[in-house]
Formats: structure tokens, C-alpha cells, sequence
């Protein structure tokens, strides 16, 4: 079989899910990797009377048997837990329990009966003053009595793995609420980042350990298939099975997006379309995967257009009519009540098409249809997508010109028009300017109510480039753009991307399709988004307090507090009535000073000092993109970037010295490929090959920190550069990075470092500025952890700050330091490194 899959999951994807909650890694993770989730971690309320347990539960395949969730009560010494079993054949069982006694309830469901829910509604409560507990799971509720509860509870909460219990299933969480008839608290669990664990007014109350924020799925679209065909081919989603199809004329893959099943199959006869575009539709009623050929050149009676039963997986010829022209980058919808296939646009022959056209599935012939009203322009790699409340198709964008004829060039459109195919009319709805590069959207859009859609657009006139998410307003067009960036690479006319929606597990689908230079060979990619989508200002606001009032409340009285706090410590500090006062100011100005210096990654950015870091224009971390190979080969071409380069050869022979001559170009080619694919992510960036030379070119408007170190220290005034100082104070230069062929690049740039932190802390410590001194004597060390000059500076420094504790901290871990790599002891001692007064 020609047609090659490559299945990707990733234990960071979830399964039926929206944009908030807690994703658990269970039994497919080893044991420290398993996540706990304590809901009061520093202390539980009481609760009195009643106490009510509400959440939200997504059960997510591989595991099928574990623990979710464990109470208890430390009075009584009692735990109960909710356990959950999917391993029988036709039912899933929770069932909760007295821990390490008996269980209590057991509730079963069938398989399919959950399997088509997104999210399980459980609610535990508990009367306090009946002595009874009610389970309700979804609508079926049983309650059960003779607990032995005390009236007054403070429950030690856990989700997922906690203390001993560690065998847990695959599941995520969210709205978490704990109450009685006093008090409430609600856990969103939209965080982004991090382990901490904020309650709805915004304050901490709890703790998550190895912790999957699903609320960056929502941003970040998730790899999930790609596919590879040496014949061309096409794909499809079928949201009622739930499956992608990949096919070809050899057979066809199927994968299931709800269960990541993935299964290819040789059709039973042979496919009697000559696949060209690879274009398709699905008829969901009869379980058909339609392809067809707007146009073909083959003979009159070779098949334009066939159907596969996906049942028995037998082509039927269904037509040999065709178009009179190609029609690359046309939409189209299939109309299932009328039995008819609708495009629009497309370019072919030099032209751009205006006109839509029906096939008919029961007459099996093309025929052209006529609107009134507004005229739509030729065009093509426009967007559309059907509104069944109206029965109108929307059409949205493009590429094209008024007259249609290729020849003259071409324009951009940004504009939306209704098609009602009731009243057969055509309105024009809006069209907005358009700012910055020219982009086409995708072949399909998706919209969901009356206020907007949503469509992939990208800048096809970039070999490397990538797709953005826009949501539209349907009513006067302006946009957001959600998501991060999908790659593409668009240099072939028959490379397309397509967009569609899982209405049964809230998800957006990404299909990109890239041909090689004979259009026949393509590798097809699957993304997905959970929906709705958001944007990087909504993703970095989540996890915070919700209520404004409530915020600026609490920063206010907290800025309140701290001034009063500070000025009583200063004065306290300046009387010296108080030796602990005095430190909580020196500790208090020595992090001012830290943070004054430490500047946050920015976006369209290279980091080579401390952690090897590469983000892109949305500020995307992307050094993922960066395998061990491809980090070599990039920072060794960066390593002579800023003189002529480095040469072919002696690429080759410092990467590949083992490898013949031509599997080094081979492998040297696919290396070259991957790094410029990864740093189109970025603006102002680019791999060039000149005479012979590779070099990296960085312009105005992405930074390098290698290259502003060494457009700094060019110059003559290093000491006392705040930029100098915020580069070197981020870590010790390719931190982590110890391949040898670095070694005497990292030296150059080390002991020029080295030379600028000693002049550094040397001025810094004249001006008697201690803080600054202590962290440019940290980041000193990094380089030489035995350097002698920076532990008398350090020392006396601490000293200065009446910090003499400290200070012989530091030189008895000094001294260890010293004795381990150097065999012996430190000569100089703690009292005559003090009356030493040579600064």
C-alpha cells in the first residue's frame, strides 16, 4: 500500500473538551508524572449543616480504570473516594466508596451513553445533619444514609493521584464547586501556566502537580495526524462518524478524532477517477465518500466523479460529465435535501471564475446557475460555508480581478456576500480595508450563529508562511485574530488548507495538504482547536480574578498596606532599633534591583544566553521546533553569521564526517529545510545561501541577544549598560548546550564576558550600589564558580548591607566549592579576606 500514516498523540491533547480545565495524566504516565490536584491546599474551611461537591468530568481514553477523586475527613479518619471502570465490555461503572472498607454506591451506565456526552455532570452532597449523602451523575441520583458524619467538616479535597492512591485514569475537570448554605467556592481551573490554583475572586487556595491547563488548547492547535501518499490525494471530515479521511487511488485511511483510532484499507475495486486536485464531498445519509473532478483531459468516457461505499468500501462510477475549464482553489457545499454539489470560483486557463455551479447527483450533469442582485467578482481561494436557517451560502474573500482575465493581475478581496438560494439572490454584505501583508482565506469558513465566522487566512505569496484563525463579524467585518500560528508551505498551486467544525467535542479542525514539485506526492497534516478559540491577550488573562471591583480592591489595599509597611520599615531601618526590619529592607531593594535588570523573552526573539530560547511573532515559545540537529546546524551557521558565513563543506564535514558525500546533501537539504520552516514563525529572519556561504540575516525588528553582545561590547562603553547586564544576568552563555563542536565559541564569548562583569561589578560596587553588585557576582560565578576576585566583592558587599551572616554563607560554600575541584582548601581565610581593603 502506497499511502503511509503517521499517527501523532499527544498526552498534552485532550479529548472533549471547551476552553477551560484540568487535563490528568493517568496510568499512561509514569507515577511522578501523574497529576494531583489538592483543592485546599493550605487548609480547608468549614463547612456546617450541608457540604456539596459539584464538577464537571471528561473521560478521556487510554485509561480505563482509576481513582478521580478522594474526601476526607480527618476526624474521623475516614476517606471516601469515586472510582471508575470502563474495562467491561458494554458498561462503564463508578462506583464510591468507604476507602479500604466497603463501597457504598455503585452507579453503571452503557458505554455509548457517556460516550456521547462532552462532559459528565457529578454532584456529591452531603447533610451534615441527617447523616446522609446523596451521588448524582448526570440525571441518575442515589442517596444512601448511616455515614456517621459530624455536623461541622473540614474536607482534605484530591483529584487524581494523592498520597498512596496513584492508579488513575486518563480524565479532566472543570467548575469545580464546594459550598454549603454559608459560603461557596468556585475553582474555573482556566489557568494557563503553573501549579497554583486560584478560586473565582482570584485567590490561591490550591495546588496542582504535573497539571494540563486545557484552556491552551483553546490557543495552541494540537498535531494530530499526518498522512503521506506517493499518488495524489484528498481528505475529508465526516463529523457524524467522527472520522478523517485520507485516500488515494490505492485505499483509504480513516481517523477517528473522538477515539485517535487510525486504520488504513485497500478499497475492494479499483478507484475509476483519475485524481487530480483530489477534491470530495460526504454524504452522511448514505455513508458515501464522493471524488470528483471539476474538469479532467482524459477521454469523454473516463469517470469525473465516484462515490465509495464506506461500508463495504466498493467505488461506483457516478459520472463522466465535466467543466469546461480547471477550477483550482473553487469552494463548495454539498446540498443533502437537494442532492446536488455547489462550487464557486476557481482559477483556470488563465481565468478567474464568477460563476456557480450544481452538480446534480440524480441527473449526474454540471449545469450553471443564475442569481440576481449583487455581483461577486472572479476570484479564487475564497472562503464559504452554508447557514441552513436561511439556506443561503456566505461567501467570503479571495484573489482575482474584475475582469477575470489572469494576464492583467490581480487583487485582494476582503469582502462577504449572502447567496439565498431560496429567493436566488445575491447581496453584498460589506467590504473592509485591509492593512499589512495580503492574505487568502481557506477553502471553507465556519459560522455558527448570526454574529460571526471563522476562517484560516494566510500570505500564499510566501514560500514559508502560516495560518491564522479570524473571527469575522458578520455584520460590518471587523476581526480578531485567535490562535496561534499552523505552518504552510505554499509554493505549489495544489497545496491547500481547509477548516472544519466538531459540534460533538467542541473542536476546529485543520487539514493542510502539501504537494512536492511533481503535484503528485503530498504529506497531509490534521490540527485541532478547541472552540472557542481565543487570543493571546484572553489566554495570558485567564487564571485571574474575574471580578474587576474585586481586583482593584485587593491591589489597592494591598499597595495600601505595603506603603505603610515600607515607610515604617525604612524608618525602623534608618533608627537600626531593629536588625530584622533593617534586612527585610535589603532583601526587599536587593529583588528590586534583580527584577530592574531581568527583562522578559520578547516576541520575534533568539535567546543563546541561558536556556537556548526562540519565540516567535506571537510570542510563541517555539524551541520545540529546534531538535538536537537542528540546533546544531542552526547555531553553527548563527556561530559565523555575523562575518561571511560558513561554507557548504565545512558544514558537512563538522556535521556529517562519517556520512558520503551525497547522503550529507541529502540530510544537510532536509536539515536546511526543517530550520527555515521553524524561523518563518519569526519577522525580519532568514537562511540564506551566498556564493557558496550559509548565514544567518537578522534586520531591525527581531532581536538575537548574541548579536547585541557583540554590537555592545564594539563599542566603549560597556560598564554600566543596563542592556549589557540584562543579556548576561538571563544565564551562562548556550546553558545546557555541550556538544564540543561549541566549545571554543563558548569560550570566546565567556571569558569577554567574564572581562565585562568583573569592570561591572568593580564600578557597581565603587558607587556603592551592593545589590546590583551581588547579582552580577551570581551571574560571574556561573562562568567561574572559583573566581576569587568575585567572592571578595560578594562578601564585602554583604558586609556593607549588614548582612555578615551571609557573608560567611557564602564563603564557607565558596571554600567547599573550592576543596572539590581543586583538591585541597582555601588558603585565604574569612577574617583576612574582611581586612582585606583593596577596593
Amino acid at each position: 500500500m502506497k499511502l503511509v500514516v503517521h499517527f501523532v498523540l499527544l498526552l498534552l491533547f485532550p479529548l472533549n473538551i471547551f476552553s477551560q480545565g484540568l487535563r490528568f495524566h493517568g496510568n499512561e504516565s509514569v507515577i511522578n508524572e501523574r497529576t494531583s490536584y489538592s483543592v485546599f491546599e493550605n487548609g480547608s474551611p468549614a463547612f456546617t449543616e450541608k457540604l456539596v461537591i459539584n464538577f464537571e468530568l471528561s473521560l478521556l481514553p487510554p485509561s480505563n480504570v482509576g481513582y478521580i477523586f478522594r474526601l476526607k475527613d480527618t476526624n474521623l479518619n475516614t476517606t471516601y473516594n469515586l472510582m471508575y471502570d470502563n474495562e467491561g465490555r458494554e458498561n462503564t461503572v463508578f462506583k464510591f466508596n468507604e476507602e479500604g472498607r466497603n463501597n457504598l454506591i455503585t452507579s453503571i451506565f452503557k458505554k455509548e451513553e457517556l460516550s456521547n456526552c462532552q462532559w459528565v455532570s457529578i454532584s456529591l452532597s452531603f447533610d451534615l445533619q441527617q447523616d446522609s449523602m446523596t451521588l448524582k451523575i448526570n440525571d441518575k441520583e442515589t442517596r444512601i444514609g448511616g455515614l456517621n458524619l459530624l455536623e461541622k467538616w473540614n474536607p482534605v479535597i484530591y483529584f487524581g493521584k494523592s498520597e498512596h492512591v496513584v492508579d488513575i485514569p486518563s480524565f479532566a475537570i472543570k467548575n469545580v464547586i464546594i459550598k454549603d448554605k454559608q459560603q461557596e467556592y468556585y475553582f474555573h481551573l482556566n489557568e494557563n501556566e503553573g501549579e497554583l490554583v486560584h478560586d473565582s475572586k482570584g485567590k490561591v487556595r490550591g495546588h496542582a502537580s504535573s497539571p494540563v491547563w486545557l484552556i491552551n488548547n483553546a490557543y495552541y492547535w494540537a498535531p494530530r495526524a499526518s498522512f503521506k501518499s506517493k499518488n495524489v490525494a484528498g481528505l475529508n471530515f465526516n463529523s457524524q462518524t467522527q472520522d478523517i479521511y485520507f485516500f488515494d487511488k490505492d485505499s483509504i485511511t480513516f481517523f477517528n478524532v473522538r477515539s485517535n483510532a487510525v486504520s488504513s484499507k485497500k478499497y475492494e475495486n479499483e478507484l475509476p477517477v483519475k485524481l487530480k486536485l483530489g477534491m470530495s464531498f460526504v454524504d452522511k445519509a448514505d455513508n458515501r465518500l464522493y471524488a470528483y473532478e471539476v474538469y479532467s483531459e482524459e477521454a469523454a468516457e473516463v469517470a469525473t466523479s465516484a462515490y465509495l461505499d464506506l461500508n463495504t468500501l466498493m467505488w461506483t462510477t457516478e459520472s463522466v460529465d465535466r467543466l469546461p475549464t480547471q477550477l483550482h482553489h473553487h469552494n463548495g457545499y454539498y446540498d443533502a435535501a437537494n442532492h446536488r454539489y455547489l462550487v464557486f470560483g476557481g482559477f483556470g486557463s488563465q481565468h478567474y471564475n464568477k460563476e456557480f455551479y450544481s452538480y446534480d447527483l440524480i441527473e449526474k450533469k454540471w449545469s450553471r446557475l443564475s442569481f440576481e442582485g449583487d455581483r461577486i467578482t472572479p476570484r479564487y481561494f475564497s472562503s464559504m460555508c452554508y447557514k441552513k436557517e436561511e439556506n443561503s451560502l456566505y461567501v467570503f474573500g479571495g484573489m482575482g480581478n474584475d475582469s477575470g482575465d489572469q494576464t492583467i493581475g490581480r487583487r485582494y478581496y476582503y469582502d462577504l456576500y449572502k447567496v439565498d438560494l431560496n429567493e436566488k439572490k445575491i447581496t453584498k454584505l460589506w467590504e473592509i480595508p485591509w492593512h499589512g501583508d495580503n492574505v487568502v482565506p481557506v477553502r471553507s469558513m465556519i459560522m455558527l450563529d448570526d454574529s460571526c465566522f471563522y476562517t484560516l487566512c494566510y500570505p500564499e505569496h510566501f514560500s514559508n508562511t502560516s495560518l491564522k484563525l479570524y473571527r469575522f463579524s458578520v455584520k460590518d467585518g471587523s476581526f480578531d485574530i485567535l490562535g496561534d500560528s499552523i505552518p504552510i508551505r505554499s509554493d505549489k498551486i495544489t497545496t491547500n488548507a481547509n477548516l472544519y467544525y466538531n459540534e460533538k467535542l467542541n473542536e476546529l479542525y485543520c487539514t493542510v495538504q502539501e504537494f512536492d514539485a511533481s503535484d503528485i506526492s503530498s504529506v497531509a497534516r490534521v490540527y485541532s482547536l478547541s472552540f472557542p478559540p481565543i487570543s493571546l491577550e484572553e489566554l495570558s488573562g485567564m487564571g485571574k480574578d474575574e471580578s474587576m471591583l474585586y481586583i482593584w480592591g485587593v491591589i489597592i489595599a494591598v499597595f495600601v498596606l505595603g506603603g505603610v509597611c515600607f515607610f515604617y520599615v525604612k524608618r525602623r531601618a534608618k533608627k537600626n532599633t531593629d536588625t530584622h526590619d533593617a534586612l527585610s529592607v535589603v532583601e526587599r531593594q536587593d529583588e528590586m534591583s534583580q527584577q530592574s535588570f531581568v527583562r522578559k523573552d520578547q516576541s520575534n526573539s533568539i535567546y543563546l544566553f541561558g536556556e537556548f530560547t526562540v519565540r516567535d511573532r506571537n510570542n510563541k515559545d517555539i524551541t520545540y521546533m529546534f531538535s538536537t540537529k537542528l540546533k546544531q546546524t542552526f547555531l553553527l551557521i548563527l556561530q559565523y553569521s555575523l562575518e561571511d558565513g560558513i561554507s557548504s563543506q565545512q558544514l558537512s564535514d563538522i556535521l556529517w564526517p562519517d556520512k558520503s558525500e551525497n547522503k550529507a546533501k541529502n540530510l544537510k537539504g532536509v536539515t536546511l529545510n526543517h530550520i527555515r520552516k521553524a524561523l518563518a514563525e519569526l519577522n525580519n529572519v532568514e537562511l540564506i545561501h551566498d556564493k557558496g556561504f550559509f548565514k544567518i540575516v537578522l534586520s531591525d525588528g527581531c532581536y538575537c541577544d548574541y548579536k547585541r553582545f557583540f554590537e555592545i561590547t564594539k563599542g566603549e562603553n560597556m560598564v554600566n549598560n543596563k542592556e549589557l547586564i540584562e543579556i548576561l544576568i538571563r544565564g551562562k552563555f548556550l546553558k545546557n548546550t555541550e556538544d564540543e563542536m561549541f566549545d571554543s565559541f563558548k569560550l570566546e564569548i565567556e571569558n569577554k564576558a567574564e572581562s565585562i562583569l568583573q569592570m561591572e561589578i568593580e564600578s557597581r560596587y565603587a558607587q556603592q550600589d551592593y545589590q546590583t553588585t551581588l547579582l552580577l557576582v551570581d551571574t560571574l560565578f556561573n562562568i567561574d564558580s572559583l573566581n576569587e576576585e568575585a567572592l571578595y566583592y560578594q562578601i564585602h558587599s554583604l558586609i556593607k548591607l549588614k548582612m555578615p551572616d551571609q557573608a560567611k554563607n557564602k564563603y564557607l560554600l565558596f571554600s567547599a566549592e573550592y576543596k572539590k575541584v581543586m583538591n585541597e582548601n582555601y588558603s585565604i581565610g574569612f577574617t583576612s579576606l574582611l581586612n582585606d581593603n583593596k577596593a
